[in-house]
């Protein structure tokens, strides 16, 4: 179901009343002067702080890259102030790429019964497998208790049968970033349709620059614009419907998406050897000046807008994806949503559960989203009642999504992760002009069938 944007923009921009009440301590007690005589055997006991219990608790977390020192510089210190509020509690952090961790140890860990205490996941069908398989610790009672069920801008991908079993660390969106130094060179605007964006594609090509920055060796990031291609061209419930057997990957529509995508290949508009470029590549891409745009997620607004771009501080901007004139999706929507979040193992004993409280009432503060939105760039998951500090790449990510007319989760959301695999498979096999649209749709659509009679 779609959910619209603008007023999941409003939670971001809105201010948020929030009144605290502090109540006095008001110690009662024996108030006798110093000489006056006490009988010990009617003294009150002396009331004793409980011990503090041994608990430890496995965190993974996937901030390794140097661009994510921030947002692990930010987990570090609520571990650090959750563990000297708690003497006894300790946290062992282990840090993993991210796509080893989704792809290979975490689904093989939750197969086995052992995944860590607390650990990184995505919301939507990830969640789904471990929440069925029974790996996933019920929050629902968690955060009524602390709460602050209703801070958060959305919990839909960590709801499950009316249950949340994760809490999102942030949002998204994604579009495409753009080089305005290029742009103002060669006199172009902003297109706001397919047609336009081809036109000044030529033209950028022409004047000796790369269109689209791509780092393809990863499937997942080829799958981000072929993601909202195939969106204006089919809708986004079209996507559920593949699933429930409604709709086939070799309708009509969905060939189209795929042609389309295909279009953009075909016409050189991409990097070259793409396919054995790591994703980093591609914002360096940008940053170095040979490509006008990428598209990709707002998770790298911090590195566009920080030191790394030296000249092009400041020269960064960001544009929703143009209407397909034709398409029978939402033309002016946007992908974003709030995905990744962490999750905790349903094999944790009460000490640990209690343990987890005090971690989860630490991170998810108000303070704690302040840092990530400034510090991290990265959009909070919770309402905010101060965005002052916020940077101007950031302001104009917030207005793209203010104006998109609604949002969508990302198809590997929606998707049986199997099929998610074989889609990444098969746009790479367009890239690498290997294969045909049809071809493709073909294949997908024979992985659907598989998943889905599987369920």
């Amino acid at each position: 179901m779609k959910k619209s944007i603008t007023s999941m923009a409003v939670l971001l921009v809105s201010i948020m009343l929030v009144a605290s009440a502090c109540g006095g301590n008001n110690n009662g007690g024996n108030n006798k002067p110093a000489n006056e005589g006490t009988d010990a055997t009617n003294a009150p006991a002396e009331t004793k702080a409980p011990e503090a219990k041994d608990v430890t608790l496995s965190l993974r977390h996937t901030q390794i890259k140097e661009t994510s020192k921030t947002r692990l510089k930010i987990l570090e210190d609520v571990v650090a102030k959750t563990q000297e509020e708690n003497k006894g509690l300790t946290f062992k952090l282990e840090g993993i790429d991210e796509i080893v961790n989704r792809d290979q140890k975490l689904k093989a860990e939750m197969a086995a019964g052992n995944p860590p205490d607390i650990f990184e996941v995505f919301g939507g069908a990830d969640l789904n497998l471990y929440v069925k398989a029974g790996r996933m610790l019920d929050l629902t009672p968690i955060i009524d208790e602390l709460g602050i069920k209703d801070k958060f801008a959305s919990l839909d991908e960590f709801t499950i049968d009316g249950k949340v079993y994760g809490l999102p660390f942030g949002g998204y969106s994604e579009a495409i970033f753009y080089n305005k130094k290029i742009f103002s060179e060669l006199g172009l605007e902003i297109p706001t349709t397919w047609t336009q964006l081809l036109e000044i594609s030529d033209k950028i090509k022409a004047a000796g620059y790369t269109p689209f920055g791509l780092a393809a060796k990863d499937g997942w990031v080829n799958g981000m614009m072929w993601n909202t291609v195939m969106e204006r061209h089919v809708g986004i419930d079209a996507f559920s419907k593949v699933v429930s057997g409604e709709a086939k990957w070799t309708d009509e529509n969905f060939v189209k998406g795929l042609t389309a995508y295909a279009e953009l290949v075909n016409k050189d508009l991409f990097t070259k050897g793409a396919l054995g470029l790591a994703y980093a590549d591609q914002g360096a891409q940008l940053l170095s000046g040979k490509a006008a745009m990428v598209f990709t997620g707002t998770w790298d607004a911090n590195r566009f807008s920080g030191d790394e771009a030296g000249d092009l501080k400041g020269q960064i901007g960001y544009f929703a994806f143009p209407s397909i004139e034709g398409g029978a999706g939402d033309q002016t929507s946007i992908n974003a949503s709030y995905s990744n979040g962490f999750g905790f193992s349903a094999n944790l004993n009460e000490d640990q559960i209690a343990a987890v409280k005090k971690f989860i009432a630490n991170f998810y503060t108000e303070e704690v989203q302040k840092r990530t939105l400034v510090e991290d760039k990265l959009l909070p998951s919770m309402k905010l009642s101060d965005l002052s500090g916020v940077d101007p790449l950031t302001t104009e990510i917030l207005t793209v999504m203010a104006n998109a007319s609604s949002s969508w989760k990302a198809y590997d959301a929606i998707v049986q992760p199997a099929v998610g695999a074989d889609i990444n498979v098969g746009i790479q096999e367009l890239i690498g002009k290997v294969s045909t649209p049809e071809k493709v749709a073909e294949k997908i659509q024979a992985s659907q069938e598989k998943a889905n009679a599987a369920q």
